[in-house]
């Protein structure tokens, strides 16, 4: 891609948002091209039947009620802190290399350069599986076999409210006060201060880790 060899411009020129509708496009190759686009809907529709799955699992394995519900809340929680993380420190990571470019464009640079690409803008199922098996193995690590479906199934549940809320961010038009706040805070990470902001779903690690966008952006 051109992108690469952009080389310390490109945190600059990716951070100038290009408000468009029509979709850029990444590759020449159809195929690639579509497996870089992806329907809201499509995140609902793949993930909450694995997240039901994974509930029942646990129910047959003989965990209470209580239990299931605490995995679930617990899932969820971890989630925000994943989201936190992730978009803080890999997809606003610094690059200059040609790969390092290239890779964070296709990641995360383009919806930061086209922010309201509705197509780029939730995460393609075929590399969410990946991670999703990456995450199950991990989880195998600190629970009992019984509990992890549960855990994982929380986890999975906060996943799909990120990335529904995500979308909703950039094309919904919310009427209540908490989901207007939400939106004008997301947005203001996109179009005022990249480098701060960087919670989706809350501020709640914002808060907690000093990256608040300060209130004159709000």
């Amino acid at each position: 891609l051109k992108v690469g060899h952009l080389g310390e411009e490109y945190q600059d020129w990716v951070h100038q948002p290009i408000v468009s509708k029509e979709i850029p496009r990444l590759f020449a190759n159809d195929i690639l091209e579509l497996l870089t686009r992806t329907v809201w809907w499509a995140v609902p529709v793949i993930w909450l039947p694995v997240v039901c799955c994974c509930l029942i699992m646990s129910i047959r394995m003989g965990i209470s009620l209580l239990q299931l519900a605490s995995m679930v809340l617990l899932g969820v929680f971890l989630w925000t802190f994943v989201e936190y993380t992730v978009h803080r420190f890999i997809f606003h990571i610094n690059t200059k290399s040609y790969w390092g470019n290239t890779v964070h464009y296709l990641v995360h640079g383009c919806h930061h350069k086209y922010p309201m690409d509705g197509l780029r803008l939730v995460y393609p199922p075929a590399a969410a599986a990946i991670i999703c098996v990456l995450f199950w193995n991990f989880f195998k690590l600190i629970v009992t076999p019984s509990l992890l479906p549960a855990l994982f199934g929380g986890g999975l549940l906060g996943y799909v409210v990120y990335d529904c809320t995500h979308y909703y961010l950039h094309h919904g038009q919310p009427s209540k006060d908490s989901a207007k706040n939400l939106k004008r805070y997301h947005l203001n990470h996109h179009f005022r201060t990249q480098n701060k902001g960087f919670g989706i779903t809350s501020p709640l690690w914002d808060i907690a880790f000093g990256t608040l966008l300060p209130p004159k952006n709000l």
